[in-house]
């Protein structure tokens, strides 16, 4: 049988129990009552009181005559009577002197001719005194016993609780008889980050095969990325699958209000990871001690947070070696990282850890979609399709989303809709349906929502449509939802287009109702920022030149200083309107042409509130770049079939009869048109007039 472990708290229990116990059970614990000599004397002259106990001259006991308690204790004038106990001193009060009390007495003997006895003692407690004077002592060597067993267990959990252990790092540690352990088969996409920190795992599993060839083992790799894309995660599937211990801290841990704690605690993180070597430290959002040193301003030469990185430098390359100790750091703002910090020999690699690709968010989507209950006809490669742009966490959040959705239409299954639902969600904000519109607004808003779709369906370089809506989300009054090609890089053409079609909104307006309204406030800002970036960064414009102000170090003083002159700043202002005008100008043109086709679809939105792909096909026709992409595929179909007929070698006949085939081949292998182009809202053309 498992006894419980004695603990001194115990007896502090059952010492206080018996105290309490004495108090109230005690059998004399019945109190005289305190009193005066006005009260007293009564008593005295009416022949009450059988003696009167003088104790260490200042205090008088009255001991009353049986039958006279029992006539006060039923006196209802004096209820302070009723208390008397039955044996014992009934009345106690202190005397001033005792040469005055009996002066006093005397002369109530007199008036009632009665002598009553007084008796003189003094008294010592010493079991009250022995616990006055030893009980500050008892607390104090109370208190440092409570202190000192805390700060042993403190100690022995590793650098927990405790004001002596705010010095102690406070690593979790992961080893490989964890039951919660996480793999590289939990973690989908990341195939490249995957295959760069597997060496760093076989470097700790076979160690002994590089030393062979005199490699030493990286000091310490960087995950760099945008939040959400995995680099915690993919820190989890290292220790499980090394097979060797992992320290896991956050950066937050090291810094604190006492000066010196968090040197200290990077001094002592590396002392645990050097008693569990061969071993990995992992410390999430390193940034918040990584700062560039010099850079904070308002703080003196001795911050706290620079003693900490000075530190951690120490311990990663200095003269301590840190054999078989391996430094995973995750952050999403390496630009502002201390040079020194980023150096070889500190953090040997920087693995870029970047949003997925639209495979590998159909591998995320398998993984999220696993302890779903999901419709068997669900397209999981359409899904990755319709999210470009979405990190880990941004998948993972949709998958929630849309089995809330489900849940609350009390459906069986989650469908296709709901995914898209979910999206549109994440993307635009809650759908108001209860906003009150003016008849009025909605005809503005949808003129405004139609220019946005017209523009991007007749430039060829615009981003395809998926739909347009003029249902209130968020602080948008309507939008344009678009699926941008997943390409690396971007021509100038291409960028006018796109700005054009951000611009049709605001054309559209003008052209309609002859007025503009702040419905383009978010269009307006979107295009002024990628005009600015076109003219400055990219150096897109004749007028400026083929120069960049754009600083990828985040070191310079941007927000004081400008890396350029008044008049060149002058001349970037003037080619980022010039930029504005002439992508104004191509939106007006499309529209003019287009009014016919503007107009049908306006009025088709306010009679819908959503129009989709087809309806705009329907309206506007198929786009070019989708009518030469049809014409690509089939040129390209048609000259592999005829390939094959040529390798086969037919007959005579064989051969007229392959080339009709081909010919109908060629002739009916374009698209259908009106077939939606599965595609996923990247950026949201908003009108915006809250």
């Amino acid at each position: 049988m498992n006894m419980p472990r004695f603990s001194l708290l115990w007896v502090y229990g059952v010492i206080a129990a018996l105290i309490v116990g004495y108090y109230l059970f005690n059998p004399s614990g019945e109190q005289p009552v305190e009193s005066n000599w006005t009260m007293v004397e009564p008593m005295v002259e009416a022949g009450d009181v059988e003696k009167i106990l003088v104790v260490n001259k200042d205090q008088a006991q009255v001991f009353l005559k049986r039958e006279s308690v029992a006539k006060y204790r039923s006196d209802s004038l004096d209820k302070r009577f009723r208390r008397l106990p039955e044996s014992g001193p009934q009345l106690i009060f202190t005397i001033g002197s005792v040469d005055s009390f009996r002066e006093d007495l005397s002369a109530a003997e007199s008036r009632s001719g009665a002598n009553v006895p007084v008796e003189y003692t003094n008294r010592r407690d010493d079991w009250t005194s022995l616990l006055v004077n030893l009980l500050p002592w008892v607390l104090i060597i109370g208190v440092w016993i409570f202190i000192m067993r805390s700060m042993a267990r403190g100690a022995g959990a590793g650098g927990g609780g405790g004001i002596m252990n705010v010095g102690k790092a406070k690593a979790q540690v992961f080893d490989k008889d964890n039951s919660k352990r996480v793999t590289f088969k939990d973690v989908a996409g990341l195939e490249e980050a995957k295959v760069e920190i597997m060496e760093i795992v076989d470097f700790l599993k076979k160690a002994d095969k590089y030393k062979e060839l005199g490699a030493k083992i990286p000091k310490g790799a960087l995950l760099v990325g945008p939040p959400g894309t995995g680099k915690t995660l993919l820190a989890k599937a290292v220790a499980g699958e090394a097979n060797v211990p992992f320290l896991s801290i956050s950066g937050s841990d090291f810094v604190e209000m006492f000066v010196g704690v968090g040197a200290s605690r990077v001094r002592d993180l590396f002392e645990q990871a050097k008693q569990k070597a061969p071993c990995i430290v992992f410390i999430d959002e390193i940034d918040a001690i990584g700062r560039a040193r010099g850079k904070n301003a308002g703080f003196s030469g001795n911050d706290e947070r620079e003693n900490t990185l000075n530190q951690l430098l120490t311990e990663m390359d200095g003269f301590q070696t840190n054999t078989g100790v391996i430094v995973l750091a995750a952050t999403n703002r390496a630009d502002i990282l201390d040079k020194a910090l980023m150096r070889a020999g500190r953090f040997d690699r920087q693995i870029e850890v970047g949003l997925p690709d639209v495979k590998e968010r159909e591998e995320i989507f398998e993984v999220h979609l696993r302890p779903l209950k999901l419709d068997p006809a669900l397209d999981r490669s359409f899904l990755a399709r319709q999210t470009p742009g979405f990190s880990g966490a941004d998948i993972a959040n949709v998958c929630n989303e849309a089995a809330l959705i489900a849940a609350r239409h009390n459906k069986k299954y989650i469908a296709k809709e709901d995914f898209l639902a979910a999206i549109d969600r994440i993307i635009g904000g809650l759908e108001r349906k209860n906003k009150i519109i003016t008849d009025e607004e909605k005809r503005v808003i949808a003129y405004h929502e139609a220019g946005h779709a017209t523009v991007s369906w007749i430039l060829e370089n615009a981003s395809p449509l998926i739909k347009v809506t003029i249902i209130p989300r968020g602080k948008a009054l309507g939008a344009a939802w678009y699926l941008p090609e997943e390409r690396q890089i971007t021509t100038r053409e291409q960028l006018m287009d796109e700005l054009a079609a951000t611009l049709g909104g605001r054309v559209s307006e003008q052209l309609t109702f002859g007025e503009v309204s702040t419905g383009a406030l978010n269009d307006l800002e979107r295009v002024t920022k990628q005009a600015y970036a076109m003219v400055a960064y990219y150096g897109m414009s004749e007028e400026v030149g083929t120069l960049s102000y754009y600083d990828s170090t985040g070191q310079s003083d941007m927000s004081f200083t400008k890396p350029y002159s008044e008049k060149t700043a002058q001349q970037i202002d003037a080619e980022a309107r010039a930029v504005i005008d002439r992508a104004y100008g191509m939106a007006e043109k499309v529209l003019k042409e287009h009014r016919d086709g503007l107009k049908e679809l306006a009025e088709l939105l306010l009679q819908r509130e959503v129009v989709f792909t087809e309806d705009v096909e329907r309206i506007f026709g198929k786009r070019k770049k989708d009518i030469e992409r049809e014409r690509r595929e089939a040129a390209a179909k048609a000259g592999a079939e005829g390939a094959s007929s040529e390798a086969s070698a037919p007959s005579a006949d064989e051969k007229r009869s392959g080339t009709q085939n081909a010919a109908v081949s060629a002739a009916g292998s374009p698209e259908q048109p009106g077939a939606k182009t599965p595609a996923g809202p990247e950026s949201v053309s908003s009108s915006d007039s809250e």
